[in-house]
């Protein structure tokens, strides 16, 4: 039986979806210095935690949320993400203590897990192969203006309302959005035969949370403390024993084999490494402007806009640019630029104009707005159709192990060159220089990791060889 079109109101509602999610990862970054002051008074290991409860929860949960999708219905997996995305923060709003923040975090960060897969492969599922690109086009685009809805909000309820309205605003947004779904959104087949395989996805889900853990950990516990060490090692054996796992067994969660195809093992190098770019930048974007140039939180929200603005209206583009030269111009065009952008930002001071300055951001922008479709469909297209879900999950999942390991490294460059808060010229001037220093270091991996990726797409456009002819094949 043929799948059903995908209307524009289910485009809408699919896309509002990621949006919200999206938007609430940024906005909570400008709360932290008002969750630092709160009644809670979290210690700053706890405040770290309650930002990075959702994005670790999320990391380790999204491939087995996708195959769950794949296997039960992707509508039902939907749905049931923004429950849970809506019951975190309202345990968020009403925590009197760090502990129950981490843990509200933590819940929305499983939502989200069922939330993102389950949009993506609604789009592939029910979009005919020559406007797939197009699609996850759109998806991209509702990334970029969750992003900017994000620092909007996250900045107007930083100075004017507070930390508990913002995750209260989770739970009208979350019913709306149910709604939404379930009058708009068409029931894709569910795949009775496709694998959950609880063991892989518990061995799998330990593994990447081990690792996103001490990446998280590395740069306040430091790199080389037992902690942080203890994690490493944890993951890479619980990573060895699911991949032997997965080889032996007849239906596993993730066939390791499927990395055997170079342009898919190129597509999630590139997503990871354009995250790792894009979220670098995040963690000392809003402490620039606050610190160096003095903006409010408000001020700040809209003054990040322009990083939005490339990942808005370049997607397409991109998609269109790919269907005309394949993969590889969009995409090391968008790593280039993107690593070019983190280069100029890298020069900001407190001298320089916040013009000059969003015309860097402009530039970064431009550039992950011109890749993120074509790496997107790289992933997906490597993959069987049936397997949306799954395939959704992993180009997920190397966007937040590529953002944690952003953050990671800037953290740690920036930490080990200035410590505290700047209030005065002098201060100024050392967190600036130390800025430059970290954001330096990470354009020169990003370029490094670009190198390899555009290596990766030579030959045949992404989606011909047999991955993506299966995946035509079944659709």
């Amino acid at each position: 039986m043929p799948a059903p079109a995908l209307s524009r109101p289910a485009l809408l509602a699919l896309c509002a979806c990621v949006l919200v999610a999206q938007g609430m990862v940024a906005a909570v970054n400008l709360l932290i210095p008002q969750l630092a002051a709160s009644s809670l008074h979290p210690s700053p290991g706890q405040l770290l935690w309650a930002v990075d409860a959702y994005v670790v929860v999320f990391a380790a949960l999204l491939i087995p949320a996708g195959a769950l999708g794949d296997r039960y219905g992707r509508k039902g997996a939907l749905l049931a993400g923004l429950g849970l995305f809506a019951a975190g923060g309202a345990l968020s709003a009403l925590a009197g203590d760090p502990a129950v923040l981490i843990a509200g975090r933590g819940v929305c960060g499983a939502g989200a897990a069922l939330i993102m897969p389950a949009t993506m492969s609604v789009l592939v599922h029910l979009s005919p192969p020559e406007q797939r690109g197009r699609a996850l086009a759109t998806w991209t685009l509702a990334v970029g203006l969750g992003g900017l809805a994000g620092n909007v909000g996250g900045g107007l309820a930083a100075e004017y309302l507070g930390w508990r309205a913002l995750f209260w605003a989770v739970v009208p947004l979350g019913a709306l959005l149910v709604l939404a779904v379930a009058r708009t959104v068409p029931r894709t087949p569910a795949r009775p035969d496709a694998s959950v395989d609880p063991l892989g996805a518990a061995l799998l889900a330990a593994a990447l949370l081990a690792v996103v853990r001490a990446v998280i950990e590395g740069p306040p516990y430091g790199w080389g403390s037992a902690r942080v060490l203890c994690s490493f090692g944890a993951g890479a054996v619980l990573l060895a024993a699911f991949t032997g796992y997965a080889l032996r067994a007849a239906r596993p969660l993730l066939d390791p084999r499927i990395f055997a195809s170079r342009k898919l093992r190129a597509g999630a190098l590139g997503i990871g490494a354009a995250f790792f770019g894009l979220f670098s930048l995040f963690f000392v974007n809003a402490q620039y402007l606050q610190y160096a140039k003095g903006f409010s939180p408000a001020l700040t929200g809209f003054a990040i806009v322009p990083l939005t603005v490339g990942m808005a209206l370049l997607p397409r583009f991109g998609a269109r640019l790919q269907e005309r030269t394949g993969a590889r111009l969009p995409v090391g065009g968008g790593l280039g630029l993107i690593g070019l952008g983190l280069l100029l930002v890298s020069t900001a001071d407190a001298g320089t104009p916040y013009p000059l300055y969003a015309g860097y951001l402009l530039v970064l922008s431009a550039g992950a707005g011109l890749c993120a479709p074509p790496l997107t469909l790289t992933v997906v297209a490597e993959l069987p159709a049936h397997q949306a879900g799954l395939g959704s999950g992993l180009n997920t999942a190397a966007r937040e192990i590529g953002a944690a390991l952003g953050v990671a490294v800037v953290g740690t460059v920036l930490a080990s060159r200035f410590h505290g808060i700047p209030r005065g010229p002098a201060e100024t001037a050392a967190f600036t220089d130390a800025m430059g220093s970290a954001l330096r270091t990470v354009a020169g991996l990003l370029l490094l990791a670009s190198v390899a990726v555009v290596a990766g797409y030579r030959g045949r456009k992404s989606g011909d060889g047999v991955c993506g002819r299966a995946t035509r094949e079944a659709s």
